[in-house]
């Protein structure tokens, strides 16, 4: 799995490997879609390699395809490993939280001894999703972690978890790529893209590799013109928020609905990059208020076209209507 940027994290992650005692729990923040899932990933693959009595070399994360934990980790099961995040239910849908009885299996895990080396990852992603009864019942393990074990929990928004949980954890911040690295997922990912479109996913994307690649597949640049328009105009018949509301709320744009609540916030943040006196004030009001919307639509279930209007407003606010 390759890892784009990060490098400063990765030095941080390989540092506390290589020391003699690694901290028991990470808790890696940032904006959705910048890579954390994935750096998550490799860290857990790495650990779990070097603690096999096969280290696998090298100085990043990296392991290779042919390692037997490489294949034990691609299959799903390595016994060493649990990865907790939400489930599909009984209609195929994602469940809304991560469940209080989904931790409590952790205990398995932890009642016997390591199978394949001196060492075992819980990957929580993302710990954001989890109910709250689920939440304490981790945090039970994180004040008193069990023998040889390493959490990984992934947070979008780490403000709104517990302190408690927190507190517990070393945190590890993640920043938007700078155009070189998203340059570099685009030519990997999206080889056959060519150099104008690619420049136009960068400038679009904000440093969020997710965002670039949903944008291409999921023809998210047609966003674009109603997200400018409503910023010039303020929408005052509310016509365009009705549009988008009712394009995104039906299910089969599930996909593009998600993408909207990450493009949003950021297409916000661009706007408030260029702005200055009242404003920047109505940007960084409009921003807080949308980033906080995009992190609990889906948790809670919130109703789409509900959302997708509300957010809209939010970029509408960005007019000046003078």
């Amino acid at each position: 799995m390759k890892l784009y940027g990060h490098d400063a994290q990765i030095a941080t992650f390989r540092a506390a490997m290589d020391g003699n005692r690694m901290h028991h729990a990470w808790l890696l923040a940032g904006p959705r879609g910048v890579g954390k899932g994935s750096f998550a990933q490799s860290a857990a693959r790495r650990l779990l390699a070097d603690a096999s009595g096969k280290p696998s070399g090298g100085h990043a994360l990296d392991v290779p395809e042919d390692h037997p934990t490489a294949h034990l980790m691609t299959a799903g099961s390595h016994p060493d490993f649990r990865h907790l995040q939400r489930l599909p239910n009984d209609t195929g849908k994602l469940a809304r939280n991560i469940t209080i009885d989904q931790v409590r299996g952790l205990r398995t895990l932890f009642a016997t001894g390591t199978s394949m080396g001196e060492r075992r990852v819980v990957l929580v992603d993302a710990i954001d999703d989890m109910e709250r009864g689920a939440a304490n019942a981790l945090l039970k393990s994180l004040e008193e972690p069990p023998e040889t074990t390493i959490f990984i929990l992934v947070s979008h928004a780490p403000g709104r978890l517990l302190p408690t949980i927190r507190s517990r954890c070393r945190l590890l911040m993640f920043a938007p790529l700078d155009d070189v690295a998203m340059a570099s997922v685009l030519s990997d990912q999206l080889p056959d893209t060519d150099p104008e479109s690619r420049a136009s996913l960068i400038a679009s994307a904000n440093g969020l590799p997710a965002a670039a690649l949903a944008s291409a597949t999921l023809d998210l640049a047609a966003f674009e013109t109603p997200l400018d328009q409503l910023a010039q105009t303020g929408d005052p018949t509310n016509a365009i928020r009705s549009r988008l509301a009712q394009s995104l709320a039906l299910k089969a744009a599930l996909p593009r609905y998600e993408a909207f609540l990450q493009r949003a916030p950021a297409f916000i943040a661009a706007r408030a990059r260029a702005s200055s006196g009242p404003a920047l004030e109505r940007a960084i009001d409009a921003w807080e208020k949308a980033r906080t919307l995009s992190a609990i639509a889906i948790p809670q279930s919130l109703i789409a076209e509900t959302v997708v209007f509300e957010m809209a407003g939010y970029v509408a606010k960005l007019a000046d209507r003078r």
